[in-house]
């Protein structure tokens, strides 16, 4: 399956279209390596989706075409979620 396609199923990212946008900016990380949204992804891969101060880690545990909103996170497994704090005042 499609990166895009994937992030907006599992509801990782709201919209297909942000998730394209934010995969062809770098900002996706599949097994530690830079995605584009048309990399293909299969059970077992790990995500690191970093969103401005947060940083979210998941390691796919299945794969479907559609999934209601309950299912949704059955997709997936957290194992990281870290906010990065800045030191600046601003």
């Amino acid at each position: 399956m499609r990166l895009d396609k994937f992030l907006k199923v599992s509801r990782l990212v709201k919209r297909r279209s942000v998730a394209k946008e934010i995969a062809d900016k770098g900002r996706i990380l599949i097994n530690g390596k830079a995605g584009k949204s048309s990399s293909n992804i299969s059970v077992g891969d790990q995500l690191t989706l970093l969103f401005g101060n947060r940083t979210l880690t998941v390691t796919i545990t299945d794969i479907k075409e559609t999934t209601k909103k309950d299912d949704a996170a059955s997709m997936y497994t957290i194992d990281k979620d870290e906010k990065t704090t800045s030191d600046s005042p601003f």
